[in-house]
């Protein structure tokens, strides 16, 4: 049998694995596993047992846990709630402006966590409750919901960004600068497309009544103060990153160490908060680092049956496509797979493949991290099956149903699409703060 055979052979049976609701991690260490032994005999065991020590040597790993922690901590502890009522009182006579107030708080929850869960989370319970009591259109308020969520996974400090890197093998600290100005331009386009559209259908997102936001100036500036606590906490741990006072780990420690102490001075850390925040962020790290051991191991054993090669040879060679084309197909194979499997899934099964050809066809992996990103948080919202979907269906008080949450995402998917379109075009959108961190 030849490798490319061989190659194709574990694709298939790794997708076969997947599609039977095997976890992630088991479904792709079985499959690596047995292509090691069968390949190489015996010494294939020495292939997983290298990958855990490289992964277990990789000390920017210690990020993953902290970052987890520091989200779910601000979550239990309830500042997320203190936060969405400062921007309920101060965008609630905009049209639209609750909705633009999630999109904020979503970008806040998601430079505090990385993980597009605890958004979708914070913004099912808390936001959209809030927004069906004032009249909001149930369509579009389900799709602010999805779309500010999924803003966790671009946003540093991105969890998904941190797997990519050690996948990859990129440095975060780069990656996370990649993503900053994306991230927030992204934003920026969703808001701009809530004003716009309630500027000329005011019904779908009416104001607040004065009664509820008609309020002393001085009890507005006072819950300002719900909002200096998240920012203080990016501070510290984000600014003081980009200033080269700490190093990658120890943002994390003082992120980490900032929310603890933000729940403790406001008298909501007790027994309940920590007894969760560690359960959670404990289920949460193991499950990644099983994910990350299982793709190294399946990486190794695609580098060594020369996969990559092989499909360089078959788009280039063989198809006669331009790098641009090879590019655009690799997106495209992104959101089909979007559809039945979540962004650690896809990252573990094609990045093996795509990340060396990325390399051989000329392309910055930092900026193809970001792209990557970027479609996986549009296939996170492809119908039939995009993970988001049934989260927020999961979450969704029972008047929403499935087909509304389908109709939700459509412009929102077009907005994400947009965004793609101008990193791809214009790179520098996510390159220029890498360079300028770099260069200084």
């Amino acid at each position: 049998m030849s490798y490319e055979a061989i190659a194709i052979f574990m694709f298939i049976s790794m997708m076969l694995m997947l599609l039977t609701g095997q976890r992630v991690f088991a479904a792709i260490g079985v499959v690596t596993t047995l292509a090691a032994l069968l390949l190489w005999g015996e010494s294939g065991v020495e292939m997983p047992f290298n990958a855990a020590f490289k992964l277990f040597n990789w000390y920017p790993l210690l990020t993953l846990p902290l970052f987890i922690y520091m989200g779910y901590i601000l979550a239990e502890s309830g500042i997320a709630d203190d936060l969405y009522r400062m921007f309920h009182v101060w965008f609630g006579g905009l049209k639209g402006g609750l909705a633009v107030g999630t999109i904020l708080l979503m970008v806040v929850i998601s430079a505090m966590n990385g993980l597009s869960v605890a958004g979708m989370a914070i913004g099912a319970t808390i936001a959209l409750p809030e927004m069906l009591k004032r009249n909001y259109d149930k369509i579009m308020i389900t799709g602010v919901v999805q779309a500010g969520s999924s803003l966790g996974i671009l946003v540093p400090p991105s969890v998904v960004l941190v797997l990519y890197g050690m996948i990859a093998r990129q440095p975060v600290s780069q990656l996370w600068l990649a993503g900053a100005i994306p991230g927030l331009m992204m934003a920026a386009l969703f808001i701009i497309y809530i004003v716009v559209r309630c500027h000329f259908q005011p019904h779908l997102g009416p104001t607040v009544s004065r009664a509820e936001r008609d309020m002393p100036m001085k009890e507005k500036l006072k819950l300002l103060r719900a909002g200096i606590t998240p920012f203080l906490i990016f501070f510290f741990m984000t600014g003081l990153f980009v200033m080269g006072i700490t190093s990658l780990v120890e943002s994390s420690a003082v992120g980490a160490t900032a929310a603890t102490i933000a729940a403790l001075v406001r008298r909501r850390l007790n027994r309940k908060v920590m007894e969760e925040t560690i359960r959670k962020t404990l289920g949460i790290s193991c499950m990644f680092m099983w994910v990350i051991l299982a793709a190294l191991g399946f990486g190794a054993v695609f580098d060594g049956i020369g996969a990559a090669r092989a499909i360089e040879s078959l788009f280039i060679t063989n198809w006669h496509l331009t790098p641009w084309e090879v590019l655009i197909m690799m997106q495209l194979s992104y959101l089909v797979m979007g559809m039945f499997l979540d962004d650690t899934a896809m990252l573990v099964i094609v990045a093996p493949l795509y990340v060396p050809l990325v390399k051989l066809l000329g392309f910055d992996p930092i900026w193809y991290g970001v792209l990557y990103t970027i479609t996986c948080q549009i296939a996170y919202m492809t119908p039939p099956f995009g993970y988001n979907l049934f989260l927020m269906r999961a979450m969704a008080p029972p008047e929403i149903s499935l087909m509304d949450i389908y109709r939700s995402i459509i412009p929102f998917v077009m907005v994400m699409t947009l965004a793609l379109v101008l990193v791809m075009v214009f790179p520098q959108i996510a390159m220029w703060l890498p360079e300028y961190v770099r260069t200084r």
